[in-house]
């Protein structure tokens, strides 16, 4: 006979006096058998640990890996656990979660702090199946001893199948004790799912909503739909767009090259809507394999080839997985099933580290993983609150939707999941959740009330079951000259910087337009550039802001063009003297980048200060600022022949006024193209 010791920690509940009324076993003394994956004998799936801390799958039923399987139905001499916990206590009930094949215990012994075995308390020779689920709970009179170990004895022959046991549990009360679900704080979702309806779900199965930030685009993947591209039994990614009236209108199948003729599906659209991530890579001969992809979309508006994103030291053991990147697009989260893994697929993080690049998966651990598997992640815009699937905690079906949150940066330690509630789990499968950046509206993926096999669904949230507020900052990056639309990139950091809230993000297609997601809290810095234009900067105050925000901010990029001027931005001298200060530097090297990109082009620094005072002194000064900047240019590996440079002084105001801001204004450096 096979025995384990195992030490782990034990979970108690509290009665409303704030006494100890429930207690769930810690450890593992004995086990007759464990049901074991011949495959994987590391795997922690239906070893007897599983039966320990509270409920991992009632109030639903059925069989799970998160719960304690004997290793057949068919020994003679029958099955048993025993378990211990870690406050003896005097007890007044017994609660057994047999979730899958109820009916097999036989016996029940109890065990005081010295290891003495007292008869059992109960016995049952009348041994049948009851199928489905229970709370078996055993009242008797105060023991005059505390119970320190619990064993049960089981004889699986009898109901002809493998019986299984969620959790062991122990009062001081005769209160029922019940398998709870945690609910996520004051969870208050009214409003009932709506199903989106014919243009969006089908008689096919329609799962992984992903909604833009904006909420202007919906796609998602539809499996065995007559107009996916090749075999129809294959699955696509489809897009709708939302209409004036608030619905989405009829989905299109995106096309190739996202969609080819085996199975293609998408999980992340970055915030400024140009680039989304890929099942699978998509290889040069047509084939697929495992793997992680991303498309980019061009000028003319079409989806690019899928690109392959590399994660180090990557595999995946199961048939399955998913991914998801966050909206600064620094972390990739995703579910694989690894040698670190707790049973079936667990959910990892890795960190960029280069463009398509990210470092080795790292498990999230044991408070969000479990011995089944945990599917579809979804990191808000927040880049703390992390909603997934998952059949290994206590829900009201085969897989519920959970949210966790971050608590630090090393993205290993996480809260203790909440269940989303009743209004989003069903007693059907439920996942794929997603959000807007204003997490106004909550779009998933459930099999229960469904058109067909599986529908996308909406729900409106209440600001309690939000994530945390940001901002959408969103414009259009112009041509100053002509007013078209451009290309460009767009660069955001904090003030002063922090690079985990920095980022880049690019215009969509030819429309010039960009969005970003900043983060409440702080103040920022962002810039547009575009190859042969001057960069623009604008800045933006998050920083006593509480409540989601939209913000349109457009550029205007003038054009390296001979006799054009461009003032310098953001270029600050110590007051009064020709000491370039630390924040100057950033604009500076955009303008000598500019320079070294554009080997012919000589320009002209002119140098203005405010118009009070001393008008020789203030001349005396705008020169030897101008003079300050040209040094810096030619420090960088600008030839000083390129960079002429005049002072007026005080003799060409912006402003008159005698404010600070007005003062400040008039204290500039311009760039003149003088050739191109």
């Amino acid at each position: 006979m096979t025995r384990f010791l195992i030490i782990l920690l034990c979970g108690l509940w509290f009665n409303a006096q704030g006494q100890e009324a429930v207690q769930w076993a810690s450890r593992v003394i004995e086990v007759s058998s464990e049901l074991q994956d011949a495959d994987d004998a590391s795997n922690k799936q239906y070893k007897a640990t599983q039966a320990l801390g509270k409920p991992n799958k009632l109030p639903a039923t059925g069989k799970s890996p998160c719960a304690w399987s004997p290793a057949s139905a068919t020994n003679p001499a029958g099955e048993f656990i025993k378990v211990g916990f870690d406050k003896p206590m005097v007890i007044q009930q017994i609660a057994i979660a047999e979730n899958h094949n109820p009916g097999a215990i036989t016996h029940i012994y109890l065990y005081d702090e010295s290891g003495k075995e007292y008869p059992a308390i109960y016995q049952n020779t009348n041994i049948t199946n009851l199928h489905g689920g229970r709370m078996f709970r055993i009242n008797i009179q105060p023991t005059n001893y505390k119970v320190a170990a619990i064993k049960l004895q089981l004889n699986p022959l009898k109901i002809n199948d493998i019986p299984q046991i969620d959790a062991i549990g122990i009062s001081n009360s005769n209160t029922p004790i019940e398998a709870v679900i945690k609910l996520a704080d004051e969870l208050h979702i009214n409003d009932k799912a709506e199903n989106l309806g014919s243009n969006i779900n089908s008689k096919y199965q329609e799962v992984s909503p992903i909604i833009s930030p904006d909420g202007k685009t919906l796609y998602f993947t539809r499996y065995n739909h007559p107009d996916n591209i090749g075999d129809e039994k294959r699955q696509d990614v489809w897009y709708a767009e939302r209409q004036a009236d608030g619905n989405f209108g009829p989905a299109k199948n995106i096309g190739p090259p996202i969609n080819t003729d085996h199975h293609n599906s998408s999980f992340s659209i970055t915030p400024d809507g140009s680039k989304m991530l890929l099942n699978n890579i998509y290889n040069a001969d047509g084939t697929m394999t495992k793997g992680l992809s991303i498309t980019t979309l061009g000028r003319d508006g079409q989806w690019g080839n899928p690109q392959p994103v590399t994660i180090e030291n990557y595999y995946n053991k199961n048939r399955y997985s998913e991914f998801c990147l966050s909206a600064d697009g620094k972390i990739l989260l995703m579910t694989a099933q690894r040698d670190d893994s707790f049973g079936g697929k667990d959910l990892y993080v890795s960190f960029k580290k280069g463009e398509n690049l990210f470092s080795t998966p790292k498990n999230l651990g044991p408070i969000v993983n479990t011995a089944d598997s945990e599917t579809s992640p979804f990191l808000a815009a927040d880049n703390t609150t992390l909603y997934y699937a998952t059949a290994g905690l206590s829900g009201y079906g085969s897989y519920d939707i959970f949210v966790t949150r971050r608590l630090d940066d090393s993205w290993l330690r996480w809260s203790e999941p909440e269940n989303l509630g009743p209004s989003i789990n069903t007693p059907n499968w439920d996942a794929y959740f997603n959000l807007t950046a204003s997490g106004e509206y909550a779009y998933f993926t459930s099999y229960h009330n469904a058109i067909g096999d599986g529908d996308i669904f909406r729900i409106k949230l209440s600001e309690k079951e939000k994530p945390k507020p940001v901002a959408l900052v969103k414009g259009v990056v112009y041509d100053a000259i002509t007013k078209k639309p451009i290309n460009a990139e767009i660069n955001y950091q904090t003030t002063p910087k922090n690079d985990s809230l920095s980022g880049t993000a690019s215009t969509r297609g030819s429309s010039g337009e960009y969005q970003v997601v900043l983060q409440m809290g702080n103040d920022y810095a962002l810039r547009a550039e575009a190859k042969g234009f001057f960069a623009a900067d604008e800045s933006i105050t998050l920083a006593t802001t509480a409540d989601y925000s939209e913000i349109t901010k457009d550029f205007y990029l003038m054009p390296v063009q001979k006799g054009q001027t461009v003032r310098l931005q953001n270029i600050f001298f110590v007051r009064a003297k020709d000491e370039l200060m630390e924040e100057s530097f950033p604009e500076l090297d955009r303008l000598s980048r500019t320079m070294l990109d554009n080997p012919t082009m000589v320009i002209e620094l002119q140098g203005h200060t405010e118009p009070f005072g001393d008008k020789k002194e203030l001349l005396k000064l705008s020169e030897k600022r101008v003079i300050a900047v040209r040094k810096y240019l030619s420090n960088a590996g600008v030839e000083e022949s390129r960079v002429q440079y005049k002072a007026f002084g005080g003799k060409k105001p912006i402003n008159t006024g005698r404010s600070e801001e007005a003062r400040a204004i008039n204290r500039r450096v311009e760039v003149k193209i003088l050739e191109q």
